[in-house]
């Protein structure tokens, strides 16, 4: 048994959550991943896969050597390049997730021109608001605002997004115009589901004390996009990063509130495994996606 080539297979079957996916993905025969895997299993003495009729999930062992496997595939596939002398143009497929708007917004235009410097990569995006856990989805990298903590990952700061609270005109002028964050307190504030506090918000003018507002969202969302729209319609007030309310602002349908009260700014992290492990493809893009970041007018 080629045990790098069981090792793939492993790895593929649980990205693509089946056999006959894996299979087809590999070019084999099904009867030949499922013998590869029974294989693997046998060598290891331990089961990796739960497999039933309807899916396959990792068992405890089957994770922690699913880490391992990928961390060693990519060394492989890297120390290759190397002896091809291809590192300078980084290859495969990168696997990658981002928040929906960021995603929209920003990671697609980079990852254009980061393709066309790169006409050998390849990419797999998942644009989802909640985190989702990069080795049971089979990702490499994380895009994330506002938030790094988690004991598995390593986080690097690529960047910082402006936080803005915004109303529309009509809102406004029905309510008034908050020129304090504590007179919140009596409007209709509405809450990001994915917030680390989804019913507080911080605020700071220069060098004073921040200022802590909880209130009772009169709604709530999980996408950020959905409650600047609800915004602009009058419904209340928002807070959400700039690449979200800043086309709204310009185009009029919104306005900026609270100006003077900014709060301190939240950081982009790009997000992956293990740095002693980076594989040439994400720490090519990580690299370019920083510097891409810096360029941006928001």
């Amino acid at each position: 048994m080629d045990r790098f080539a069981a090792m793939n297979v492993f790895c593929k079957v649980v990205e693509l959550g089946s056999l006959v996916a894996a299979a087809k993905h590999l070019e084999m025969s099904t009867s030949a991943v499922s013998r590869q895997l029974a294989q693997l299993e046998a060598l290891l003495d331990a089961r990796l896969l739960n497999r039933s009729t309807r899916r396959i999930s990792l068992t405890e062992n089957g994770r922690a050597y699913y880490e391992r496997c990928l961390l060693l595939l990519a060394d492989l596939e890297e120390a290759e390049e190397m002896v091809g002398n291809a590192t300078a143009s980084p290859r495969g497929t990168l696997r990658i997730t981002a928040p929906v708007s960021f995603g929209a917004s920003h990671l697609a235009p980079a990852l254009g021109e980061f393709a066309r410097r790169h006409p050998a990569m390849k990419f797999d995006v998942q644009l989802a608001d909640r985190p989702l856990d990069l080795v049971e989805e089979g990702l490499d990298l994380a895009i994330r605002i506002g938030r790094a903590a988690h004991q598995n990952l390593v986080a690097r700061r690529i960047g910082n997004v402006a936080l803005l609270t915004c109303a529309s005109s009509d809102y406004l002028a029905r309510h008034g115009t908050p020129q304090t964050p504590r007179e919140l307190s009596s409007h209709a504030c509405f809450a990001y589901a994915y917030a680390q506090e989804p019913n507080q918000w911080r605020f700071q003018r220069g060098n004073e004390t921040v200022q802590e507002i909880s209130f009772d969202a009169s709604i709530g969302a999980n996408n950020g996009t959905v409650l600047a729209e609800l915004a602009a319609a009058g419904l209340g007030i928002t807070r959400a990063p700039d690449f979200i309310l800043g086309p709204l602002v310009a185009e009029g349908r919104l306005q900026t509130i609270l100006e003077e009260w900014p709060g301190p700014p939240l950081p982009i992290y790009a997000m992956y495994p293990s740095r002693k492990h980076l594989s040439a493809r994400v720490r090519s893009f990580v690299e370019f996606m920083e510097g891409w970041l810096a360029r941006q007018p928001q």
